[in-house]
């Protein structure tokens, strides 16, 4: 297994967001976390990216220890976090926002490689690439989210709610770019809302309810679940 999460708990003072939690994200492929608003799938994330300084348990990544680390040493690693609600850098282009995610790689000799590559994915990215960040719609800030996720060179992608607030057509978009991320050997962590949506991408899935893992299995048996229906699916 790439990574780990063994027995994780977290709390936010005294209010405790996950317990115990456990998941398993192999090499290859999808791992979706669905659940309720409050269910802690976004904490879960936090925990592995460093965000979240876990109480107890442990995560590893490729076989080393990181629950400890601070954010930046994480990424060096290659676990990159794409945040709910897009996080990028409003008064900056299109172009400065995509370098930020290669700061960690300052020098190194394909990173220009690699903004041509985001470029190619998403060619909107490129028709804007002077304009500020703030300006570019939902959708547009979402692709620039996740551009800038690739621009560090994940080993894992970790991404949270990338559909949130985005209109049918534009959710289709992402749903097709983290398949093509995956099918491109970089494993993805997808946190989602839409349950439909998660469980239609990925391979594995954990339900996450009031903070602990009710649920887990192959998408195509949780998707057939008739709690994960009546509960998630509105079936």
């Amino acid at each position: 297994m790439l990574l780990e999460m063994q027995g994780v708990s977290v709390s936010y003072g005294k209010v405790s967001a996950i317990t115990d939690v456990s998941i398993k994200v192999p090499e290859k492929g999808v791992v979706t976390i669905i659940g309720a608003n409050g269910a802690g799938k976004s904490t879960t994330l936090r925990a592995i990216s460093g965000l979240a300084r876990a109480r107890t348990g442990e995560i590893r990544f490729d076989g080393e220890r990181i629950d400890r680390l601070p954010p930046d040493r994480i990424v060096a690693r290659g676990v990159v976090h794409v945040p709910e609600g897009r996080r990028i850098f409003p008064e900056m282009t299109v172009e400065e926002n995509l370098h930020t995610g290669a700061f960690l790689r300052r020098g190194a000799p394909d990173v220009a490689t690699d903004l041509e590559k985001v470029y190619a994915r998403f060619p909107r990215l490129l028709e804007r690439r002077h304009q500020l960040a703030k300006t570019m719609s939902g959708g547009e800030q979402q692709m620039l989210a996740i551009g800038r996720a690739l621009m560090a060179k994940p080993r894992l992608l970790l991404m949270d709610e990338p559909s949130m607030g985005l209109a049918p057509v534009i959710v289709e978009e992402i749903g097709r770019i983290v398949e093509e991320i995956s099918a491109e050997g970089v494993p993805v962590v997808l946190v989602e809302q839409n349950a439909e949506l998660a469980l239609e991408l990925a391979d594995y899935a954990y339900v996450l309810e009031t903070g602990r893992v009710s649920l887990e299995g192959p998408a195509p048996e949780l998707h057939g679940n008739e709690h994960v229906r009546a509960a998630y699916l509105g079936v």
